[in-house]
């Protein structure tokens, strides 16, 4: 191991304090998208107090940021920080299953979780910078912020404005959430393609729908039949969207869609149509040709339904990310890095705390409660070839998440480590969303995995930054693989033709008369 790898992995484990506390802090805003403000604010402020010159609102996301740091002429080296938790999942860090204080379980919450997710790149990023300084070593780093990854929401933006030009190769990290891809690389089979868009219905000449009697002095009055309106058009959009994904189960390839309803009718009584309504889609697709094909389904659909409810409707995207793009220059790479540092173990306080979970749950402790899985390397051509069992031959990609626009820009590779999962309690037991969604919260449980993914991305960077040929034969991959680069025969451009969608009613906390809040009312909460 090198002089600067050594003293990278020493700064981790020196500040294990620091990041594991950071980590924390992002947990317990559990913000969700296009809504982290004080998660922003947490990370321009570290970030600029390390250095780095932070540009806040990139790509016109107010909580987006571009931060960079330079030691001189060298490659440009990029990663990310993910920060967006999801609406209902407000589990406290606890043994037992209850929301964070004084919220709705409702509320939002980490569940893969990000917030181990960006302070784990975060972490790997300043111990390379660390090593570089110490060592004299030159290059440039560039650490984005990227909102709203659960809606695919920043990285096209970003690409679409040209922040990932400049990157002479990317690193992706994620905490694992499926096997075989646990403590390994992508190989082959990356992510697809995610289209997401919201529908908007809006009913805005209710008295026109039948003609109001003569006597009446307005139109549709109590004893007269109005206008089905916003609300009708949702839940006939909703209905065929369901029917959509039933017709094209046949199509042989592994896909999802799912739906959300951001906004529905505005009175609380009298009889009056429903003026606005919104849904959400959002799928998960192998190639853009079936995101394509599935939203001209969705929009003959939205059409229908503005028809039946006497509205006028509109598409506005939300996410238009591209499939991903191999290295197998980089994988080779990263995952030796990977088995130098190891995979994490779970030991002490994590084992302990496990222990309680199972007994709050009312089942037998066990002696080692955690998946092995977790602490266990898998190759990535092997974790390449057990994914290709439960896919068709036919199919590339699988899954959908948008680190794949870096992978157009630079060569990029994706990253998984072992998060605390616990062992089933007996063949084909499941424990409830809440335990997992908890252990991403509890420091003893989720600090092994921060910590190697910190050491390996680390490690991995300093490669990059002094090993000429490596970051030349990952360029020559990434050429090859495109058709010339940037602009090659091969080459998909950035899908993000449209604005920032952050003005649509995102679930957010809120602060009224009563104090700070999630957009659901907190009710009273009895452990039910």
């Amino acid at each position: 191991m090198s002089n600067a790898k050594a003293a990278a992995l020493d700064w981790v484990e020196a500040n294990r304090p620091d990041w594991s506390a950071w980590t924390r802090t992002i947990w317990d805003f559990g913000e969700t998208a296009w809504r982290e403000y004080r998660s922003v604010d947490f990370y321009v402020d570290l970030l600029t107090s390390e250095g780095f010159s932070v540009e806040k609102g990139s790509g016109g996301m107010p909580t987006a940021f571009c931060a960079v740091w330079e030691n001189g002429p060298g490659p440009t080296i990029g990663g990310y920080a993910e920060y967006d938790g999801v609406p209902g999942n407000c589990q406290a860090a606890d043994t037992v299953k209850r929301p964070r204080e004084g919220l709705s379980p409702h509320a939002g919450g980490h569940t893969d979780p990000h917030s181990a997710l960006g302070t784990g790149a975060l972490a790997g990023f300043l111990a390379a910078k660390h090593a570089m300084e110490k060592h004299g070593l030159k290059g440039r780093l560039k650490f984005l912020g990227e909102p709203a990854e659960k809606l695919r929401g920043s990285k096209p933006i970003h690409a679409a404005r040209g922040y990932y030009d400049d990157l002479d190769a990317a690193i992706s990290f994620h905490p694992f959430y499926m096997l075989p891809l646990c403590n390994t690389v992508r190989w082959d089979t990356h992510c697809g393609a995610a289209y997401a868009m919201v529908y908007s219905f809006t009913c805005d000449a209710p008295e026109s729908w039948l003609a109001a009697a003569s006597a009446s002095p307005i139109p549709a009055a109590h004893a007269e039949p109005r206008a089905p309106g916003a609300n009708d058009a949702v839940v006939q959009m909703y209905l065929s969207g369901k029917a959509l994904k039933e017709h094209l189960a046949g199509t042989g390839v592994s896909w999802s869609m799912s739906e959300a309803i951001l906004a529905m009718g505005q009175a609380t009584a009298d009889n009056i149509p429903a003026a606005m309504a919104q849904i959400q889609y959002i799928m998960r697709v192998p190639t853009l040709e079936m995101a394509e094909h599935i939203t001209k389904g969705l929009d003959h659909y939205a059409d229908c339904a503005a028809r039946l409810a006497h509205c006028s409707w509109r598409r506005d995207w939300v996410s238009k990310s591209r499939p991903g793009l191999a290295n197998h220059v980089m994988a080779r790479a990263t995952y030796g890095n990977l088995e130098a540092v190891g995979a994490p173990r779970f030991e002490g306080e994590a084992v302990r705390l496990a222990q309680e979970m199972q007994r709050s749950l009312g089942l037998e402790q066990m002696e080692a409660p955690y998946l092995p899985a977790i602490s266990e390397l898998i190759a990535p051509e092997e974790a390449e070839h057990r994914l290709r069992r439960i896919l068709p031959p036919s199919q590339t990609h699988f899954t959908s998440d948008d680190y794949t626009d870096y992978c157009w820009h630079a060569p990029t590779v994706r990253l998984y480590v072992g998060r605390p999962a616990l062992r089933p309690a007996r063949p084909g037991h499941a424990y409830p969303a809440w335990v997992m969604n908890a252990l991403g919260g509890l420091s003893p449980c989720i600090d092994p995995m921060i910590e190697v993914a910190g050491k390996t991305i680390a490690a991995t960077i300093l490669d990059l930054v002094t090993d000429d040929a490596l970051l030349a034969a990952a360029k020559a991959e990434f050429i090859e693989r495109t058709g010339g680069g940037v602009g090659g025969r091969h080459w998909i451009p950035p899908l993000a033709d449209y604005d920032p969608p952050i003005h649509f009613r995102w679930p957010e906390y809120v602060t009224t008369v009563r104090g700070r809040e999630w957009v659901v009312p907190t009710a009273p909460w009895d452990g039910a």
